[in-house]
């Protein structure tokens, strides 16, 4: 079996980016979030996290609509993926890529209410897991 690259996953949300990292094969953790600010400075923040953590890519959730069209919130997504692409030094060898995001946060909040948690009460648990789903997604897509 070949080493998996290490990767950080980003939920997109408005108010904060949750974080996932894959630590060993098809293991992925929580890895904090990123309160939102100006595009800059959050594509400069996600930059940091994954040199941080010595990523080789971004998995970046982009929410399509069930009938997999974009809709405003893939845009920004992908408004932001483009923002990412050129905060990234031309040394880099980060990747960036994309992964439907479709319900990871309604999946992730039936994850937290099912181990007792009260995800109304703690909204960065569930960005935070609905980017492990996004990662998890993406490395099931890739195996």
């Amino acid at each position: 079996m070949t080493d998996q690259p290490k990767l950080i996953a980003l939920d997109l949300g408005e108010r904060r980016i949750g974080l996932a990292v894959n630590v060993s094969a098809g293991m992925v953790l929580p890895a904090g979030y990123i309160v939102r600010g100006a595009l800059a400075q959050d594509v400069q923040e996600v930059i940091s996290a994954a040199s941080e953590r010595k990523a080789d890519g971004i998995v970046v959730g982009v929410p399509y609509n069930p009938h997999g069209r974009t809709d405003a919130a893939a845009k920004q997504a992908r408004g932001f993926i483009r923002a990412l692409r050129k905060g990234i030094d031309d040394s880099s060898s980060l990747g960036i890529h994309e992964m439907n995001e479709s319900f990871t946060s309604f999946e992730a909040e039936a994850l937290l209410r099912d181990a007792g948690a009260e995800p109304s009460r703690d909204r960065a648990s569930v960005d935070e897991a609905a980017a492990v789903l996004i990662l998890q997604r993406y490395l099931t897509s890739q195996s």
